[in-house]
Order: C-alpha cells, then sequence, then structure tokens
C-alpha cells in the first residue's frame, strides 16, 4: 500500500482502491468526485454532453431570507449572497450538475452599491482522510493518548460525491447550505457551508460518519482550482515575514510552515483564505513544532492546482493518536475561507484578527496564567555548564551565593520569549519529568533545583513571571503537578532513618518526601498546591477518582485535575469534556475543587504551532507579583476558584450568581437566581451551558448564541431555578470550538 504523504490536485486516474494520491478529473475531462447514478429523486441525463442531476431541488423549509444571507436556486445552481459588514458583499454559486465543478463562483464587492464581481470560478472542495485502527483495548476506551498512529497500517482516501440532496436553513443572522451525498473510504456524510451575515468568512465543513470500528482518523482539506488559478499564493513564515510567491513557484505540491495557521490567494478583483478553526484542528501532541499545516501546488499526476490545509501523519513520531471516531458519530471536518476584496496580506491580517494574531488578550484585574511545560531549561543549562564557554556568555548568582555560567543562547531562551510575546503574565513550569527523578540523591537534586530557581528569578521581572514546579509523579498514584508559593528544597525519597526535614547550611530546610502522609505535610506546612496532570487519561488514567477519599485529595492543598483538550474527537461541540465531566464530578462528591487549564508540551521554541495546542487562566489578581516576594496571590487565586479557563479567543471579564463570583458561595433565597455574565470574544458564539448540580446528577441549561456577531461583548442576565442545586458553573463555546468556562460558584439552601 503506498501512501504519498502530500496533498495534490488535478487529473488522475480514477481509483477505487483505498490509496489515493491527489484530486482531481480522468483522462476525459468528467469530474469522478461527483459520481453519478440515481438516488431517491436525483435523475441522471446528458444533454449537449454534460451530464446534469435534474429534479434536485433546494429544500428550504427551514430557511428564512430574513437572516441576512440570501440562499436560492436558479435552474442548476444555488446562489448564496450576503453582505460582509464593511459596506462589501459576498457570493458563492454551487452548481448541481454532475460533471462540473462544485463551486461555480466566489465574488466579492468592496463597496455596497457595486454587483459582486467573480474572483474565481470553476472550483472543488476536497477532502482527504488518513483512516486507521484504534487499539482500544490497550487503554480505556476512546479516551486514549498514548498511541502511535503513525505506525499502524492505514489508508488514505479521497472524498468522492454526487448532489442528491440540497437544503438551507438559517438561524438569526447565519445560514447553512447542505449538499450531498459525500464518500470517503468507510465514512459517508455531506458538504456543508455556514455563512454569518456580516462577516467575510464560511466555514466548510464535511461531515461525516462511519459505523467501522475503532476508526483513528486524519484529514486535509482545500480548494482545487478546474478552471484559471490564481496569480499568487501568500503566507506569513513562522517569524512573522509576509512570502507572495507566483504560482508557478508551486508545479509540485509544498507542504508550508506558516504563522497563524493561514494560506491565501490573490485573485481577480480581490483574495481568498483559509484557515482550520485554531484548536479544534490540533490533535494533542507532546511537542508544539511546526508540522506544515498548509499545502499548495499540484503533483506530477495531476496539474490542477490546489491550496489548504493538512495534517502531518507522522506527527512529531512519539505518541500521535490522531482524531477519535467512533461508530455514528458525525466528524465535523472543517477549514474558513474568507472572501476579501484586498491584497492576500490583508486576506491573512483579517483572518490573524480572529485569534488576535495569536496573543492573549489583556483584561483589567486579571493575570493571563499557564501551567506545564516540560521545557527542561535547567536541564539545558546544565549540560552547558560541563561544556566550554564563549565570549558572550554572562554570569548569575545561585541562592547559595555561588555563580553559575549563562551561555549566550540561553540568555533569553526561546520559550520565554514566545511566552512574552504571546501576553502570558504567568507560566508555571513542571521541569525534572525524566524517569530518575524520583531515586536522585540529595545534593544531586538540590544541585537541579538551585539552578531552576536562581533562572526563574533571572528571567522573571515586572511583567513576567516564572514559577518553577514539577511533575513529581511519586507517592500519591498517577501524575500530578506541584505549586509552592516560593522556592521549596525537596527530595522526593526518604530512605530510612533519614528525617522530614534536615537544614542545608546555605539553602536552608531541605524536606525529604517518601509517603503520600509526607507529600501531605509539606504541601501544608509550605502552603503548596498540588493537582492530577491530564487526569483520567495517559499516566493518570483511573485518577483522581482512585485516591478520591484519600486525605491528601480531600484536603485544601489538593486543587483538583487540569483541562486539556484530549482525546480529540470532531463530533463533540465542545472541546476537553474529559475533564469537564471531572470537574462536575468532583463538584458532586462535595469537597471545593477546581479546574486550571494545562498544556503539557515539552521544548518550545519561536518557529513552533504553540497557540493552536494552547489554554491559558486567567486568574483574578490585583497585581503581577514579582518573583522575589513570592506568588502567594497565584495560589490563593487557584485555591479560591477566582480564575477562568480559556483557550483564548472566549473570554469571561465577570461572571456571578447572585451577585457571588466563582469559587464564592450563594445562600438560595428563591426559586431563581439571576446569573450575570460579561463576555467578549473573536468568532461569533454558538452557545453558552449552564451546568449545576445536586450532588448526584449534573443539569445543563443550554443558551443559544447564534445571534452574537464576531468581534462582540455584551453583559446577558439569565434568571435560573437552581432549587436542589449544589453548585454551578458557566461554559461558552464558538462556531470554531473554541470556548472558556468558569469554576463553580458553590450554593447553599
Amino acid at each position: 500500500m503506498g501512501n504519498r504523504e502530500e496533498i495534490g490536485t488535478g487529473r488522475a486516474e480514477h481509483r477505487r482502491s483505498a490509496v489515493a494520491d491527489g484530486f482531481g478529473l480522468n483522462g476525459e475531462g468528467s469530474r469522478l468526485r461527483r459520481r453519478g447514478g440515481v438516488i431517491g429523486v436525483a435523475v441522471v441525463c446528458v444533454l449537449g454532453g454534460i451530464c446534469r442531476a435534474a429534479d434536485v431541488g433546494l429544500d428550504v423549509i427551514g430557511y428564512d431570507p430574513a437572516c441576512g444571507v440570501s440562499i436560492e436556486q436558479r435552474d442548476d445552481c444555488v446562489h448564496v449572497s450576503w453582505p460582509l459588514g464593511d459596506g462589501g458583499g459576498g457570493r458563492m454559486i454551487f452548481d448541481l450538475a454532475m460533471g462540473r465543478p462544485l463551486i461555480h463562483e466566489i465574488a466579492v464587492t468592496p463597496d455596497a452599491d457595486g454587483e459582486p464581481a467573480a474572483m474565481a470560478t470553476g472550483l472543488d472542495p476536497v477532502i482527504r482522510l488518513r483512516v486507521g485502527n484504534r487499539d482500544l483495548a490497550r487503554r480505556d476506551g476512546w479516551t486514549i493518548f498514548f498511541d502511535r498512529m503513525q505506525r499502524k497500517p492505514h489508508e488514505t482516501f479521497e472524498a468522492e460525491w454526487q448532489i442528491t440532496e440540497a437544503s438551507a436553513v438559517s438561524r438569526h443572522r447565519r445560514a447553512t447550505l447542505t449538499l450531498g451525498e459525500v464518500t470517503a473510504g468507510p465514512f459517508r456524510g455531506l458538504w456543508r457551508w455556514t455563512f454569518f451575515a456580516d462577516h467575510a468568512f464560511v466555514l466548510q465543513e464535511a461531515v461525516l460518519t462511519t459505523h467501522r470500528d475503532p476508526v483513528a482518523y486524519l484529514y486535509d482539506a482545500g480548494l482545487v482550482y478546474r478552471d484559471e488559478p490564481p496569480e499568487q499564493i501568500a503566507w506569513n513564515d513562522t517569524a512573522g515575514s509576509l512570502h507572495v510567491e507566483p504560482v508557478g513557484a508551486f508545479e509540485s505540491v509544498r507542504h508550508l510552515a506558516v504563522r497563524g495557521r493561514a494560506v491565501s490567494a490573490k485573485l481577480d478583483g480581490g483574495s481568498l483564505a483559509l484557515f482550520p478553526p485554531p484548536h479544534r484542528y490540533f490533535y494533542p501532541l507532546d511537542f508544539s513544532t511546526n508540522l506544515k499545516n498548509v499545502w499548495a501546488g499540484r503533483t506530477e499526476q495531476e496539474p490542477n492546482l490546489g491550496f489548504g490545509i493538512r495534517h502531518d501523519p507522522a506527527g512529531d513520531d512519539r505518541f500521535v493518536p490522531w482524531f477519535n471516531a467512533p461508530p455514528g458519530t458525525a466528524q465535523e471536518m472543517g477549514m474558513f475561507l474568507l472572501l476579501s476584496p484586498g491584497s492576500p496580506e490583508q486576506a491573512l491580517a483579517a483572518a490573524a484578527q480572529l485569534t488576535r494574531d495569536d496573543r492573549f488578550a489583556r483584561l483589567p484585574e486579571h493575570a493571563v496564567f499557564t501551567s506545564h511545560y516540560h521545557v527542561e531549561h535547567t536541564e539545558e543549562m546544565r549540560r552547558a555548564q560541563q561544556r566550554g564557554g564563549s565570549a558572550g556568555d554572562s554570569t548569575g548568582r545561585l541562592p547559595s551565593g555561588g555563580e553559575y555560567r549563562i551561555p549566550e543562547r540561553l540568555e533569553n531562551p526561546g520559550f520565554v520569549r514566545v511566552m512574552r510575546d504571546m501576553g502570558i503574565d504567568i507560566a508555571h513550569l513542571a521541569e525534572f519529568h525524566f524517569g530518575h527523578t524520583p531515586k536522585m540523591k540529595t545534593v544531586d537534586r538540590l544541585a537541579r533545583l538551585e539552578l531552576l530557581h536562581a533562572e526563574c528569578q533571572r528571567l522573571s521581572d515586572e511583567r513576567f513571571l516564572l514559577v518553577p514546579g514539577e511533575e513529581p509523579n511519586v507517592h500519591l498514584g498517577g501524575h500530578w503537578i506541584s505549586l509552592f508559593p516560593h522556592p521549596v528544597y525537596w527530595v522526593l525519597n526518604r530512605p530510612e532513618g533519614t528525617p522530614w526535614v534536615t537544614k542545608h547550611p546555605a539553602l536552608g530546610p531541605v524536606f525529604h518526601v517518601g509517603s503520600e502522609a509526607d507529600v501531605l505535610r509539606l504541601l501544608q506546612a509550605q502552603g503548596g498546591l498540588a493537582w492530577t496532570a491530564h487526569p483520567r487519561i495517559k499516566g493518570s488514567t483511573g485518577f483522581p477518582d482512585g485516591y478520591r477519599r484519600r486525605p491528601f485529595f480531600e484536603s485544601d492543598r489538593f486543587l483538583g485535575g487540569a483541562w486539556k483538550a484530549m482525546p480529540a474527537d470532531l463530533s463533540r461541540p465542545r472541546l476537553g469534556e474529559r475533564v469537564l465531566d471531572l470537574l462536575d464530578d468532583m463538584s458532586n462528591w462535595g469537597a471545593a475543587k477546581y479546574v486550571p487549564g494545562e498544556v503539557d508540551v515539552f521544548q518550545i521554541e519561536p518557529d513552533h504551532e504553540l497557540y493552536g495546542h494552547m489554554n491559558v487562566n486567567y486568574l483574578r489578581l490585583d497585581a503581577l507579583p514579582r518573583f522575589e516576594g513570592g506568588w502567594q496571590s497565584v495560589l490563593d487565586a487557584l485555591q479560591s476558584g477566582a480564575f477562568f479557563v480559556t483557550t483564548g479567543e472566549v473570554l469571561i471579564p465577570d461572571f456571578t450568581v447572585d451577585g457571588r463570583r466563582s469559587g464564592e458561595r450563594v445562600f438560595i433565597v428563591s426559586d431563581t437566581l439571576a446569573i450575570n455574565v460579561d463576555l467578549s470574544w473573536t468568532f461569533p458564539l454558538a452557545f453558552a451551558e449552564i451546568v449545576s448540580g445536586d450532588g448526584r446528577d449534573v443539569r445543563r441549561t443550554r443558551i443559544d448564541l447564534g445571534h452574537t456577531p464576531a468581534f462582540g461583548s455584551e453583559t446577558f442576565t439569565w434568571h435560573v431555578n437552581l432549587t436542589g442545586q449544589r453548585w454551578v458553573r458557566l461554559a461558552v463555546w464558538d462556531v470554531a470550538t473554541n470556548g472558556a468556562f468558569t469554576q463553580p460558584v458553590w450554593l447553599e439552601e
């Protein structure tokens, strides 16, 4: 079986086998991706040599033109037009006839008075799937990360389709056009385009379902030009510099490492940018290396030019779990199209605004806190001490009073530059994530801690705080994270006869931790916090459930578990449901537990694609603490639930229940309570959920936010009956499945 790891376009011999090397036409020019046949009311006939599908009527039962998006059928075509919000307008025409490109035209006008002029004609959407089998017996079913799909047999399929049905529905200022059916190997489904009145972007998706079990997959997506290709392809490289090249530079397919995940094409009278949902598109990996998630060009066999987004099937070649596709689930394989009357650079800039150029916004009285990074900067510094120095090196001072050498290349390390550029205020490390750490001798352990603390202090200032932390993974069960409010010297083993605390002449108290009881004692003595890393998955499968009744978990020193979008399943309307469910379970267990976001990646450099893997915590803090004075306020905010978690696009500046914020308590004195929330967002919102529990069951109240435009802010008030409930929290999700959620407010009667 041959698997060409490139996505291509153009003419090719039709293959019904598992392997497909590209997208395109057969030698006679009929488009095999839209097969003939009779299904339902579709009647195939031949007129003048063109294969047409007659009697495919557009179902508009759920469509209201008052939504602002006009959708109407004219003969064999469906015309969609809508305002772009800046006085201009967009139009897409879809051709239902067999043998012709599905997207007849994309047009745009820069002003309200002009008629949209075609900037591209004759395009086909493309979806390519790599499909393999998940080994569900190795771990807890579909909740899996430790899988190496890149090393297992897998098949490659490209989508084929025939238009047997068409429908339009609308809601608020949005409308959706669906065309089916689409097949790709074991998957079946339809094409779906969602249009947003007053906005220049369109969400294009192949919504496909498989009944084969157990499937894991990847998808590549894009557009292929059957008529005239674009003039130029443009992208921003990983340093943010614009590249614009003529299409002649894409005679063969190229995979591009880009900033912002977007690629743009210059067309007649405008530009078209393509980009994926920023966080949903990336399945979890250990490294954030930029894997060239954009493609553009042609293959040798298929001369039609195309461009779009792609997944590297090898990933970082460690654990590469791909996407889950449980049987019967509708997998939404999407990308955004952004129409612009301007240049490719302007189209890329417009796309970047949706993620604030991959930066986290400032919020008054909040600090941006991110956690769980195995950058192993301390070990890199230790290795540098063993090598010879250079003239550009500088010197740092250790807490014990000694000196150490700072190599010039580590003076301002890449991970710090990245975090500062992204708007991070506080970064919490998880150093020494290697197997021999728990058995390390005291002298070796203290040397590492001393250098860790010295480097965290050196790399911190009044605008950025680097906090030491670890993932010790001993004594408690599963994996866990530690966080202290100041530098603490502790050893992860306690040989027989060793006292719990000894005295170092320069560093002060040294704590020797050899048991579960010792861990709790240390956390209590030093005011530290611990929580479960990647709960219910990876090395924490079965935890914290397995120790929920242990004294350390029940104490106020154990925070809860950390949230990350893992595993990946594109049928789910929320990211990271594994940990959202845990948050609800812990809240029903009774003790006040909270869920901070975690990232859990290794080395980071400025050319990486980190943002797609990111989430952050907005802590309610009046001021950013300085390293020298300790960071007790950070632990206070976490321990009291005074924060919300977000992928960055949706912000919750304020959330109260009867005037009380997350982590606080409300006494229920009436049947309904007022929930007030301030929201700010970039992508249009999809829905909010008010989630509550009574100590046993979880109740969800879903609130439609389909009326919201892009780049908005609004204050909402909802009156909810919370009688009998013990806690309540809020989550908000947008049309790209970016989201944010609060910690619980506790309820008492």
